[in-house]
């Protein structure tokens, strides 16, 4: 139902004349829809892998330290949403299991550097890889057609919120500067 209400859509902006190809505005629509059950899917599945060895918290904290290894609790409590106490909770679990190290920061005695163990990287990725595989299943019945576009889509779609959270970055950065150079100079009211 809902392919088919996509593809009047698209067939009608597709053949007016003044609107030669789909509008971002309908593409932005269609990802905001697509998103939330492609990411639950995602999530039970990854849950399901983890049930027995993980709350979805700490899950979260392994996927987060794949990808910003070396990473401060400051860091992970932000992209968590929780306390830097939490956040310490959560992590001395994983320390006490081996899913993680937290090692001092050698210069700053305060902060510490939170990674993955060789068993915490083992067990994302062997859950990374089941979801992988119940996801290629749900998609076995596609074309190779249909399976071509959709992987060049979501090629597309990485290279652009990469791109955009990358500047997004950069800004955040360039703001934080002006703010500390704003905060030391005394000419600055």
């Amino acid at each position: 139902m809902a392919e088919t209400c996509l593809q009047e859509r698209c067939d009608r902006m597709t053949s007016e004349p003044s609107t030669p190809n789909i509008p971002a505005q309908l593409c932005a629509t269609e990802l905001m829809a697509a998103m939330p059950p492609v990411m639950q899917f995602i999530r039970t599945e990854m849950r399901r892998q983890s049930a027995s060895l993980l709350t979805v918290p700490q899950f979260r904290v392994l996927a987060f330290l794949s990808i910003h290894p070396k990473a401060s609790l400051s860091d992970l409590a932000e992209h968590l949403g929780v306390t830097r106490a939490t956040a310490s909770a959560m992590t001395e679990r994983l320390v006490q299991r081996g899913l993680i190290h937290r090692i001092e920061h050698p210069q700053k005695r305060r902060q510490v550097e939170l990674t993955l163990t060789t068993a915490g990287a083992t067990h994302l990725h062997q859950s990374h890889e089941h979801t992988r595989d119940q996801i290629a299943e749900l998609m076995h019945h596609l074309t190779d057609e249909q399976l071509v576009n959709l992987l060049s889509g979501l090629m597309i779609l990485r290279k652009v919120f990469e791109a955009a959270t990358f500047e997004m970055a950069k800004k955040l950065e360039r703001d934080q500067s002006a703010g500390e150079m704003g905060d030391q100079n005394p000419l600055v009211t």
